[in-house]
């Protein structure tokens, strides 16, 4: 293969990434718009905002071919995976200490979750 075919290649990959890890955050974004409670809201953020920065990343990658910036982007891409999921975690939990519960989530549900005794409708 001559280098025109491999330039070729690499770019049409890169671009498939580029373009795939867009629509990803794209989705994240009007999933942040558009889903009801915080819940699916952090969902929409820490999933698929994950996935689309790392296709992205993989893009660029692609395109820097084998050099000093590849590590960088690799690099940069292991702290995103690690840090975006930990960090959709702690306002997970910020939620549910501050007392936010999904929209649809019965009474007596809430206070297993939260630990308390809920009296049974029996009157015990």
């Amino acid at each position: 293969m001559d280098a025109f075919s491999l330039d070729l290649l690499r770019d049409i990959a890169s671009g498939i990434s580029f373009a795939v890890g867009s629509v990803f955050l794209l989705i994240g974004a009007f999933g942040l718009v558009r889903l009801p409670d915080v819940w699916s809201r952090l969902h929409a953020a820490g999933v698929v905002d994950t996935v689309g920065a790392e296709l992205i990343l993989l893009g660029m990658i692609i395109q820097a071919g084998f050099t000093q910036a590849t590590l960088k982007l690799a690099l940069i891409g292991l702290f995103l995976f690690v840090t975006s999921p930990t960090a959709t975690h702690a306002v997970a939990n910020a939620s549910f200490i501050a007392g936010i519960r999904p929209m649809r989530l019965r009474r007596n549900e809430t206070a297993d979750v939260v630990g308390k005794k809920v009296k049974t409708e029996t009157g015990s």
